[in-house]
């Protein structure tokens, strides 16, 4: 009998805390207030553009023209026909918008659904945080957490951009929603299969579920005693569903592209952006761009990304909420452990501090729930009666912080849009009815142009185009040598790019004729920059410059004494790799960039050596002199250079400079220090460790016997 009064008393509780959500009018408010203030970031675009409605970043056109093209059939084709490519940053999205074009949004549509649908799943998080933050802490710190979200300038900004912030912020507080509600119980049944959505809609997404996954399985863990240990290893390969939804992305990525890394991340993470990796430079790098975020969450910035203290803030309600409230400490723990966890990831991008930090922008719901558990912690040490005018009065004047800079988040917005409008989209609209059908364009900014250009592209930068990250990471030799060997027909016949960072300078290919000294078009940015002096887009001219692809491959070509036996193309980085190619840099932290150069009618790619350099010379016949030919410009600081092979001393190589772009040098290694088919080669500085140094351009050694 008691037991069913018990019973019968909780289901009366749960049906009056169901009546009492029923009724709360504040996550309706806090929701209806995000779509209006949504909506007036749509009003600026339109405003800002005579009517039509263009997406505040070139990245936009990224997702809409991989989302046309699976709605089309092609899936993650960015070329009708080319190989699958992983250049969309959010997997998950891609699909979204793929079935939203196969449904019937085309032209003007798809754009609005894209900003539509990510504005609703901003509004739905900022009222779901509400309820995360009154379950959590209490109520008042829910309803100050989902307004503060609701007029946060950046968010709105990103969610209105119809890039995948909305999406991805509204899976990160579900999954921390419906993992809360899980947690009492222990049975985590829609906890793993919303984090499999949050795994696959972005690689921080894939953390922080992962990072959710290790808290499940500490609760498990913990209540092994009340559950059983056999139920508690029942219950735990649920639990890893997030984790196999990241590891089946990467399989595709691998049987798709034949590397597990996608294209952005080879494009953009301080791991590969540079020819050399130096682990301390890394650290440095990486370190640098947490200080920047940091700094920039301390709110003592001119960006207005967060109010002052928000940082300080967050960690004092950390501590508040691990040490007061016990019984969610596993949350807690694993919330911050997952924030700080995904911004040491993006702080690895050399993008992290791009476009307002749209990589943190999805979490800052959890951000500012921590920030505002600190400051009703704080005031906790205030006297009772004084104790909720004080937490609602400062957190008042952090609400007018906000809301002074959303007019400016608002006008930057349809600036932004209108600078987009005003060259990426500009240059689309222009090759689309200017350039011959059925001819390549290479471009930097590879959203737009495909999305409206109605020509094959080819992404200098490597997002949209396989294989292309590294070499453009090496320089501009690497990428000229990746190019020319495409198949002629899919060579570009014009590129439309801009001098500027990300990405290398063409000024190369102009200087050596592979590109026409004059553009065909240009596209000067007309849009006033904003307060700050910045723009939205990284360039102040983007300009169409007509191709001629004569003199490719014009570099291979030397004369050598007898027989030619190996040939190593240094710049081209499938030839450097099948050699073991190898610049030994006398200084931590140089870089061996790539570079093209062209004597009289030969065009050919090199790198500019501080040190020296190692290969492995294949085809060789034992005991037969070898004779290296080098196509070298050397400066005038150190002319000499130790030869070894397999690590044996052959002799010094002089190479005086010539006045000429380079020049040909030859030396010969005695034939008893050729022992095998193969020989490594050494060519390295005369006195190590000291300056001065040999500095040259290294272009490419003939092997000969």
């Amino acid at each position: 009998m008691i037991e069913v009064l018990n019973a019968t008393r909780e289901t009366s509780e749960i049906r009056r805390a169901a009546s009492a959500r029923k009724r709360d009018p504040y996550p309706w408010l806090i929701g209806g207030l995000a779509l209006l203030l949504g909506a007036l970031f749509i009003i600026s675009d339109l405003a800002a553009n005579q009517g039509k409605l263009i997406g505040p970043l070139d990245d936009v056109y990224i997702h809409l023209q991989y989302g046309r093209q699976i709605g089309l059939g092609h899936f993650f084709q960015y070329n009708t026909g080319d190989p699958i490519s992983t250049g969309a940053s959010s997997f998950l999205y891609a699909l979204v918008l793929g079935a939203a074009y196969a449904i019937g949004f085309h032209g003007p549509w798809f754009l609005a659904f894209a900003m539509g649908f990510n504005l609703l799943c901003f509004a739905i998080s900022a009222a779901l945080v509400y309820r995360l933050g009154s379950r959590l802490v209490a109520r008042s710190v829910g309803a100050w957490t989902g307004v503060l979200l609701a007029v946060s300038g950046p968010v709105l900004w990103g969610s209105s951009s119809g890039m995948e912030v909305g999406l991805t912020m509204l899976l990160v507080v579900s999954t921390v929603l419906v993992f809360v509600h899980e947690v009492p119980s222990g049975l985590f049944l829609f906890t793993p299969l919303v984090g499999v959505l949050l795994a696959i809609v972005r690689p921080e997404g894939l953390i922080f579920a992962a990072v959710l996954t290790l808290a499940s399985w500490w609760i498990l863990w913990t209540q092994r005693r009340t559950t059983g240990l056999v139920r508690t290893l029942a219950r735990w390969p649920w639990t890893l569903l997030p984790l196999l939804a990241g590891v089946a992305q990467l399989v595709f990525y691998t049987i798709a592209t034949g590397t597990t890394s996608a294209n952005g991340i080879q494009a953009k993470s301080l791991l590969h952006d540079r020819p050399m990796f130096y682990f301390g430079e890394f650290v440095d790098r990486t370190t640098d761009n947490l200080r920047k975020v940091a700094g920039i969450f301390l709110g003592f910035t001119n960006g207005d990304f967060a109010f002052p203290g928000a940082l300080l803030l967050f960690f004092a309600g950390a501590v508040y909420l691990i040490m007061v409230r016990r019984a969610w400490q596993p949350v807690f723990v694993a919330l911050v452990a997952g924030l700080l966890a995904v911004l040491v990831s993006v702080s690895t991008l050399n993008t992290v501090l791009v476009h307002n930090l749209r990589y943190e922008q999805p979490f800052l719901p959890l951000i500012l729930l921590f920030a505002v558990a600190g400051a009703y912690g704080i005031t906790r040490a205030v006297p009772h009666p004084a104790r909720r005018a004080t937490l609602h009065g400062g957190l008042a004047i952090v609400l007018v912080f906000s809301l002074v800079a959303l007019p400016t988040w608002i006008v930057r917005f349809g600036r932004d849009a209108e600078t987009i409008r005003d060259t990426d989209v500009s240059v689309g609209a222009w090759v689309s009815g200017n350039l011959p059908p059925g001819v390549s364009v290479a471009v930097k900014d590879v959203g737009a142009v495909a999305y409206f250009g109605k020509h094959h592209v080819i992404d200098l930068i490597g997002l949209g185009t396989n294989g292309l990250a590294e070499p453009s990471n090496n320089g501009i030799g690497s990428l000229y040598e990746a190019l020319r060997q495409l198949p002629p027909s899919q060579r570009p016949a014009y590129f439309a790019t801009y001098d500027t960072g990300p990405g290398v300078s063409m000024d190369m290919l102009r200087q050596v004729g592979i590109l026409d000294p004059e553009p065909v078009q240009e596209f000067k940015v007309q849009t006033p920059r904003d307060i700050g002096g910045n723009l939205i887009v990284p360039f102040d001219e983007l300009d169409v410059w007509r191709a001629d692809w004569t003199l490719a491959g014009s570099g291979d070509l030397q004369r050598v004494p007898g027989e030619l036996r190996d040939y190593v193309n240094v710049g081209d980085m499938r030839n450097e790799a099948a050699h073991g190619y190898e610049p030994l840099m006398a200084e931590v932290g140089m870089q061996p960039l790539s570079i093209v150069a062209r004597v009289g009618d030969v065009v050919d790619s090199g790198r500019t050596i501080a040190g020296g350099e190692a290969f492995t010379a294949h085809n060789l016949e034992p005991g037969r002199p070898l004779t290296i030919t080098a196509r070298t410009a050397m400066n005038k600081i150190v002319p000499d250079m130790s030869v070894l092979v397999d690590g044996k001393p052959a002799g010094t190589w002089t190479r005086e400079p010539d006045r000429g772009g380079w020049a040909t040098y030859t030396y010969t290694i005695p034939g008893s220090l050729i022992t095998g088919p193969t020989a490594r080669i050494e060519i390295t500085q005369p006195r190590p460790l000291l300056n001065p140094y040999p500095i040259y351009n290294s272009f490419g050694y003939w092997l000969s016997q």
